[in-house]
């Protein structure tokens, strides 16, 4: 059981004083912002419910703070899992937690940290939806005829937009963000500035370099250097490209909500199921690490163990 070496005087108020303290030093010198801790508050006044309500710590003139071991905060992970909840929203109330518990051992109120070796859970990766590549190529003609069929500066963003997505596989930040100067048509490749302010280049496919000509000669003159603009002329929003290309794929969707996420998924999947290596997919992603692009290698693998069941002699059964 972790020791209280501070005078406790009131058990009760020195429980708020303990919060309160590590509330502003959050604040004020770890400059957190008002909503983090605004949600520090609230899960830790969640864990104190936790263990004023059940048996998971002793009695005692000492504040509850100080009356905690691994097995207590262990006891209320397990009483949120419980409850349904993410392990995202576990992994966000354990690390303030964590951060409490760090702060009242480092200021000497308590003798040692009990929420240090508590470990996380697994955070869940979810694989966001994808087009397999015969409904990726019915889109990809249904909204191809369209703008060949119209001059309409709307349809034409449309195709541009999504033709764009599939043939880079960029998030929506990064869409949003893009300038025309970003866009080499000539060179094929696009200058994409992504999370962390990190620069890459991205191959441009032909047809994507071509629907974006198309757009350019018919989108109003404007005086943003914007990529993809409003009918005012400015800057296209996120809202509105999510609006747009999940309107899009819905046509497509068998009733899954598909957005542009889902078009870098497909992008991800399908180079990977002709044969593109996991690093050169890592590097046109823009991710830091090969292990968050290997998420995108489940799909791929899933579909090879299919094809060897049905078509290996044993392969079945």
């Amino acid at each position: 059981m972790t020791r209280h070496v501070a005078p406790a005087g009131s058990r009760g108020r020195a429980e708020v004083e303990w919060l309160e303290d590590f509330l502003r030093y959050a604040e004020r010198e770890r400059r957190l912002s008002p909503n983090t801790v605004a949600a520090y508050r609230r899960d830790l006044e969640q864990l104190a419910a936790f263990l004023a309500s059940t048996e998971a710590v002793d009695g005692g003139r000492d504040p509850i703070w100080a009356r905690v071991d691994r097995l207590a905060i262990r006891g209320f992970l397990g009483q949120l899992e419980s409850r349904g909840l993410g392990r995202a929203t576990i992994q966000r109330k354990l690390a303030a937690v964590r951060a409490l518990y760090a702060f009242l051992h480092r200021t000497d109120r308590l003798t040692s940290n009990p929420a240090r070796l508590v470990r996380s859970p697994k955070r869940e990766r979810s694989l966001p939806g994808f087009l397999g590549e015969e409904k990726a190529r019915e889109l990809f003609d249904r909204i191809g005829d369209e703008a060949a069929a119209s001059e309409d500066p709307l349809v034409l963003r449309r195709w541009a937009l999504l033709e764009l997505l599939y043939s880079c596989g960029l998030r929506l930040g990064e869409i949003h963000g893009l300038d025309v100067a970003d866009a080499d048509l000539h060179d094929r490749q696009v200058r994409v500035v992504g999370k962390g302010a990190k620069e890459r280049i991205v191959p441009l496919g032909g047809r994507a370099a071509g629907a974006i000509e198309t757009y350019l000669e018919a989108r109003p003159s404007v005086e943003t250097r914007a990529l993809f603009v409003s009918m005012r002329g400015t800057r296209l929003s996120r809202r509105q490209i999510q609006r747009d290309v999940t309107a899009a794929l819905a046509g497509v969707a068998d009733g899954e909500r598909l957005t542009v996420h889902s078009l870098r998924h497909t992008f991800a999947t399908h180079l990977l199921d002709r044969g593109a290596d996991l690093v050169s997919v890592k590097e046109m992603l823009g991710h830091a690490s090969l292990s968050t692009t290997r998420i995108y290698t489940h799909t791929s693998v899933e579909r090879l163990k299919r094809v060897h069941s049905q078509a290996h002699p044993r392969g079945g059964g």
